[in-house]
């Protein structure tokens, strides 16, 4: 790596009621939520496609409402994840690819992959995940090509150019602090993600790809609390190292529910600034 790597800090997801009027201003339709959110900060964590296939209308209409250069990034679906564990999930993970995802074209960033908290640490399942993953959007293209017939008329499997495709798995279970994990991340140049839970998760701060992924999920109190200034200045200190070593680093912050998220984005952001 030569040179100091890029920062993006933004949001996870942006459909939240008590957001408006609050910090979406009174009056603003639903529609417009989305263009006014990423004009404060740089990047938006898609959260719909954890929950359900989204379709490529969706993913071209959220691109037109952001500005050139802002970026996203994209949850894997929970049926790769959560109710099949990463088992036997090649279609699964072909369906997603073709839902929509490369429509975004360069405003696609890294796709994240949470595991479930009851998932253990399996090498063989992990490894054979990772050997699925493509790492082109052209690679990406040519897997989602092997949809099933749910994908069949709504399916879109071209990219408009060859771009690197980056990933980040969120392990949420203490199995997981194992080296062969690690190992198994470097050696396919996937992120481990730093995810910040008060506490109810283990926090696994290790960097394992050029790319450097981070989910604060509240500061004393899980999706709910607020960080400190103390707290964002230390934040902001770490994403400048990772930057001076060459690391590439997103920050999705995800305690949405008093919103204090779009208020702390913004905040870590004018640090970095």
């Amino acid at each position: 790596m030569t040179g100091p790597g890029t920062a993006l800090v933004g949001t996870s997801g942006w459909r939240y009621p008590p957001w408006r009027g609050t910090f979406y201003p009174r009056g603003l339709v639903q529609r417009r939520e989305l263009e006014y959110l990423s004009r404060q900060v740089t990047t938006i964590e898609i959260n719909g496609s954890f929950y359900s296939l989204q379709r490529p209308e969706s993913y071209r209409s959220w691109i037109e409402q952001v500005p050139r250069g802002f970026v996203f990034a994209v949850k894997g679906p929970r049926f790769v994840t959560h109710m099949k564990q990463l088992r036997d999930v090649q279609v699964p993970v072909a369906n997603f690819l073709a839902s929509g995802v490369l429509g975004l074209g360069p405003a696609l960033g890294p796709v994240l992959w949470q595991l479930p908290p009851r998932m253990r640490f399996d090498e063989d399942r992990i490894a054979e995940f990772l050997r699925l993953l493509p790492h082109r959007t052209e690679a990406a293209a040519d897997l989602a090509t092997g949809h099933d017939e749910r994908l069949d008329g709504r399916a879109l499997t071209v990219t408009d150019a060859d771009r690197p495709l980056r990933h980040a798995i969120e392990p949420r279970h203490p199995s997981f602090r194992d080296p062969a994990f690690t190992g198994l991340l470097r050696e396919h140049g996937v992120a481990l993600v730093l995810s910040d839970s008060a506490g109810a998760w283990p926090v696994f701060d290790e960097v394992t790809a050029d790319l450097v992924y981070l989910r604060l999920h509240g500061q004393g109190e899980l999706y709910a609390g607020g960080y400190t200034a103390a707290a964002l200045d230390g934040w902001a200190q770490r994403i400048r190292e990772w930057r001076a070593a060459g690391h590439d680093v997103v920050c999705y912050f995800d305690n949405d529910m008093k919103v204090h998220a779009p208020y702390d984005a913004r905040a870590l952001l004018a640090r970095l600034d």
